[in-house]
């Protein structure tokens, strides 16, 4: 499966700074890479006629009506571009085998094959299999609890359903991971 995790960061066809250059995320941390900026020479080319065909009365006309990069030309050399730096960002990020979205080294688990969250998520799963919470457990530190808001061992509020994020504020799911709005991990 190829990443799929880039924005195409390239500038025009007809531009004297013509060139391609995708950045890579992390879908999980939301870590960047960009790939070096590889121009496009015909589309340069273009645009030094463009800029020059003002100073040509004769050739305003001519360098308006040439078109040197082409539609196909541009296409087969974006996507060799973003092949190679497909290549290039494989070296930095993967695809996860559980929910098949692109993350970097650092949020994959190579002994389960798939990033940190599917990893985690799948041996969560093979926990409640294995274990019975107690009936009335406290979901913070998992304690039997006998009743009562608060778990009288590590102060969870067993009747909210939302929490605060530390570092923007927003009120959240409790079950959250991480903060909606600026990533912050509970």
């Amino acid at each position: 499966m190829e990443l799929d995790n880039y924005r195409d960061l390239s500038t025009s066809s007809n531009d004297l700074h013509a060139g391609f250059q995708f950045e890579f995320y992390c879908t999980r941390c939301k870590d960047t890479w960009r790939s070096p900026f590889r121009p496009y020479r015909l589309g340069q080319l273009g645009g030094w006629m463009q800029s020059l065909s003002f100073l040509f009365s004769g050739m305003r006309q001519v360098g308006g009506s040439v078109g040197l990069a082409s539609t196909g030309s541009l296409r087969g050399a974006k996507e060799a571009a973003l092949q190679e730096a497909r290549e290039l960002a494989a070296r930095r990020y993967v695809v996860c085998g559980g929910c098949h979205q692109g993350v970097c080294l650092e949020c994959y688990d190579n002994s389960a094959g798939s990033c940190v969250d599917c990893s985690a998520g799948r041996s969560a799963a093979r926990g409640a299999e294995t274990r019975q919470p107690a009936a009335n457990a406290c979901p913070g530190c998992g304690s039997a609890a006998d009743g009562g808001r608060f778990c009288p061992e590590c102060g969870f509020d067993r009747a909210s359903t939302h929490k605060s994020c530390p570092g923007c504020g927003v009120m959240v799911a409790r079950q959250a991971r991480f903060c909606t709005d600026c990533g912050h991990a509970f």
